[in-house]
């Protein structure tokens, strides 16, 4: 097996080819399309807390944690299973994780190497840093070596002070931002500079890159889905630069229009699940207020999107009413069909289906919308 060896960067050809960057522009085409759908959700924390949890399922399942819909709803709210679902935890930890590089990036306008660490110890709960003990390789579904990354802690820090160097310095590099995101993304996966989480941290400094770049304003994009569905080409794209080595710039190529066509079918895909929402919110709003007249507020409506499983003390809070008036709320609403009873151990739970239903078949939405 013929040794990689990690270019600092930038690179030393041009990626920017005819054929880059027609799927370049038909990306970010995408992306400003997504960044003013996203504005016809007003209250920020519904996108972020829904969709940064669909991204959270996605990446985790590509490292097969695999959890279902239903499971990581009720895990969100705290609803405990008999048998606690490691999996629906594991995600929720990527979600926070993604929540606290995007507080972050948002602050400092920044992405630097002390981010990528915080961002890393939030998804796997330990402080560890950077790899300072040799031995890490990369092995497929045989058990056979295919990668063995940088060993040596100070090659590691090195190379992830080049890569900082690179997302941030814009001297350094002319490249539009989303080149620049593929790239990034190939030479952290090589580094691997962690012990554990380096798939999952490179997933989330893709959507913080395009946050710090101003081509979105919320970390909504769940990249991950296209690399899900594109699993083995995602791979074998990453190991083709490797095996090439130096002779790699049609291997380059063929990675940046990979990335670049992930960019524009999941903003895609994105874009269709916002309007999606939107709808359903207009809807809920029209019937809650025909339930609730007067007594309607705006933020029960935002409560039911905000929490796909909410329960008597989220709406409390959310409307400022005692519990009884908050129960009361639930059950009118309830017995018009907007929401679902449920009943576990002591605890009664309310579950928007209809807005469950939207994630869980993504893709008939947006074949219905497209008719």
């Amino acid at each position: 097996m013929k040794k990689y060896n990690i270019p600092d960067l930038p690179l030393g050809f041009d990626l920017e080819t005819k054929a880059v960057l027609k799927q370049l522009n038909l990306a970010n085409k995408k992306l400003a399309e997504l960044k003013g759908v996203a504005l016809t959700i007003p209250n920020e924390s519904i996108l972020i807390s829904t969709l940064t949890l669909q991204e959270a399922k996605e990446s985790s399942s590509v490292e097969n944690i695999v959890t279902t819909q239903d499971d990581l709803f009720k895990e969100d709210v705290g609803i405990q299973n008999e048998i606690s679902n490691a999996a629906a935890k594991e995600v929720l930890n990527y979600r926070k994780a993604m929540q606290t590089g995007f507080e972050l990036v948002k602050k400092n306008q920044l992405l630097t190497c002390n981010m990528i660490q915080s961002i890393q110890a939030e998804l796997e709960s330990n402080r560890a840093g950077f790899r300072t003990v040799p031995g890490t390789q990369l092995k497929n579904n045989l058990g056979e070596v295919v990668y063995t990354p940088p060993q040596e802690y100070d090659e590691i820090v090195r190379m992830m002070s080049n890569l900082e160097q690179f997302i941030n310095d814009a001297d350094v590099s002319e490249l539009d931002p989303l080149i620049k995101l593929a790239i990034v993304h190939h030479q952290f996966e090589s580094i691997h500079p962690f012990f554990d989480g380096n798939g999952r941290t490179g997933r989330i400094i893709n959507i913080l890159m395009l946050v710090t770049n101003k081509l979105l304003d919320l970390p909504i994009l769940y990249l991950s889905r296209f690399i899900t569905r594109n699993n083995g080409q995602y791979y074998q794209l990453i190991q083709a630069i490797r095996d090439k080595d130096g002779d790699n710039f049609k291997e380059w190529e063929e990675w940046i229009l990979f990335i670049l066509k992930g960019i524009e079918e999941t903003s895609d895909d994105t874009i269709h699940l916002i309007k999606a929402i939107s709808g359903l919110m207009a809807e809920y709003k029209i019937r809650l207020r025909g339930i609730l007249g007067n007594k309607y507020k705006h933020d029960l409506l935002n409560n039911l999107f905000r929490h796909p499983y909410t329960k008597i003390e989220y709406v409390e809070k959310d409307m400022i009413v005692s519990r009884q008036t908050a129960s009361k709320y639930l059950d009118m609403i309830v017995e018009d069909g907007l929401l679902r009873k449920m009943k576990l151990g002591k605890d009664n739970y309310y579950m928007n289906d209809a807005l469950c239903q939207l994630f869980i078949n993504q893709g008939r939405v947006k074949k219905d919308d497209e008719m």
